[in-house]
C-alpha cells in the first residue's frame, strides 16, 4: 500500500505534500488522518485527533486496506526533531508501527545517516532555556501531549533504558522539574535515576505518578478525561523531593 493508493481508497484530498482523509478509527466529520510518504519512502499515517496507530491500522484492516502481510511491515508514524539551542536540527527520532524507534541525522546532502546523533540533547531544547518549570516524561509523544496543554515538557531519546547524561542535568539546573514516570517498573526505575541526578541541582523536584485503570502515561491520563487544572492540583499537593 502506497500513500497515493491509500489516499485514493479513503477519498482523501491533497493538502500540500500529504493527503487528508477521514480517520477510519473514529467518527470523523473533519478529515484528521494525514497520509504521506517519508523521505525514505515509508508510508506515514497519523491521526491528528488522537487515535492510536494500532486503532487506525485495525480500522484499515476491517476495510480491506491493510493486509496481514502489511501489518508486519514497519510504517513511520511520527518524527521528532531534536535541535540545538538555536533550533538547528541535530537528529530525529523516528517512530514506527509496529512500535519501534530509530535515530537519524542529516548527512548535509539532503539525506539521512541512520545512526545516533553525535550530540545528545533534551527534546525541544530551545523551549527549555527560559522556562522556570519543566516537565520531564518518557517519550516524545508525552512531551507533545503536555505541550498541547500549555506546559513546557521534554524527554531524552532512547526510552526507559537510555542513560541520563550530565548535559541534561546542566540544562535543567535551577529550574522546577516535574518528573512524570510511565506507570511500569521500567518507567519508575528511570524516574529514580533521573531524580538522583537532579537532586540538589534543581530548584524543586516533584516526582508525580499518575494512577488509574489502563493509564500507562500522561497521554493516557489526559485521554481518560483529566484536565490541565487537575494536573496542576496534583502537583501542588505532591511531595517535594528536592
Amino acid at each position: 500500500m502506497t500513500a497515493e493508493s491509500l489516499a485514493r481508497a479513503l477519498k482523501a484530498r491533497r493538502s500540500g505534500s500529504c493527503w487528508m482523509a477521514n480517520c477510519p478509527a473514529h467518527d470523523d466529520s473533519t478529515p484528521s488522518l494525514s497520509i504521506s510518504t517519508g523521505r525514505d519512502g515509508h508510508l506515514l499515517v497519523h491521526c491528528h485527533a488522537g487515535c492510536r496507530q494500532t486503532e487506525v491500522i485495525a480500522a484499515l484492516r476491517q476495510q480491506g486496506l491493510w493486509s496481514e502481510s502489511e501489518q508486519t511491515r514497519r510504517v513511520i508514524t511520527a518524527t521528532y526533531n531534536y535541535t540545538d539551542e538555536a533550533g538547528s536540527l541535530l537528529y530525529q527520532v523516528v517512530r514506527y508501527e509496529p512500535k519501534d524507534f530509530k535515530q537519524r541525522r542529516p548527512d548535509g546532502a539532503g539525506d539521512w545517516i541512520w545512526r545516533k546523533g553525535e550530540r545528545q540533547v533534551l527534546y525541544r531544547l530551545p523551549d527549555l532555556l527560559d522556562a522556570p518549570i519543566v516537565f520531564v516524561v518518557e517519550g516524545e509523544r508525552d512531551a507533545e501531549t503536555l505541550r498541547d496543554q500549555g506546559f513546557v515538557a521534554t524527554t531524552n531519546a532512547g526510552g526507559a533504558d537510555a542513560p541520563w547524561l550530565p548535559a541534561y542535568t546542566d540544562t535543567l539546573q535551577g529550574r522546577e522539574v516535574i518528573l512524570i514516570p510511565d506507570n511500569d517498573d521500567a518507567g519508575r526505575k528511570r524516574a529514580g535515576r533521573i531524580a538522583r541526578a537532579l537532586r540538589g541541582k534543581v530548584a524543586r523536584l516533584v516526582v508525580l505518578e499518575l494512577e488509574g485503570v489502563g493509564i500507562k502515561d500522561v497521554t493516557d491520563w489526559f485521554r481518560a478525561g483529566h484536565s490541565e487544572l487537575e494536573l496542576i492540583s496534583l502537583i501542588d499537593g505532591a511531595e517535594v523531593t528536592s
